[in-house]
């Protein structure tokens, strides 16, 4: 098992920017929940058999730090009042340290840190725009999306990450 855990100024703003633009983009400005992406996500699961999630970051970090993995309606019920306890306690820096902190980014590799020294041979705080899009593009699955062997859909999620960046902008990351 990888394990090294960072406070989040010693994770570079290229992959704190990458998992906001891919997994949370209202981050900055929810409380803990993105109705919008919740109700698409019902929308786009009632016609299709690929699921697709609408958590936030929040809800991801609730899930990783307290609960259990799997889809099931009593896990989602209890996510909603420790996500809010989350949101009402912590700071929106605090909650995207301990998600980087906590995130599987492979098999046995836990954390940003443990990731980048693993794949790239590196400390997380000196990832570049497209290191940290590839590692938040495995983050939906990373035992089936491979780091170190990225099939074409995950080489076009990372390419639709760094545009994402991109519009948001360095700057975004002030608004936490």
């Amino acid at each position: 098992m990888h394990y090294d855990w960072v406070s989040l100024d010693q994770i570079s703003p290229n992959m704190q920017l990458a998992v906001i633009a891919a997994e949370d983009q209202r981050f900055p400005t929810h409380w803990g929940f993105d109705w919008n992406a919740i109700e698409k996500a019902l929308e786009h699961n009632e016609k299709s058999k690929r699921i697709r999630g609408g958590s936030t970051i929040s809800q991801q970090t609730a899930k990783n730090l307290y609960l259990w993995h799997g889809q099931s309606w009593l896990r989602k019920g209890l996510e909603v009042p420790v996500t809010i306890t989350l949101e009402l306690l912590w700071s929106k820096k605090r909650i995207l340290e301990v998600y980087l902190n906590i995130a599987e980014f492979g098999k046995g590799i836990f954390g940003v840190e443990a990731a980048s020294r693993f794949y790239f041979k590196k400390a997380a705080k000196n990832l570049t725009q497209s290191e940290a899009a590839l590692l938040a593009a495995v983050l939906p699955n990373p035992i089936i999306y491979k780091v170190n062997a990225p099939s074409a859909l995950v080489k076009r999620k990372q390419a639709w990450i760094m545009r994402q960046m991109n519009g948001l902008g360095k700057g975004y990351l002030n608004l936490l």
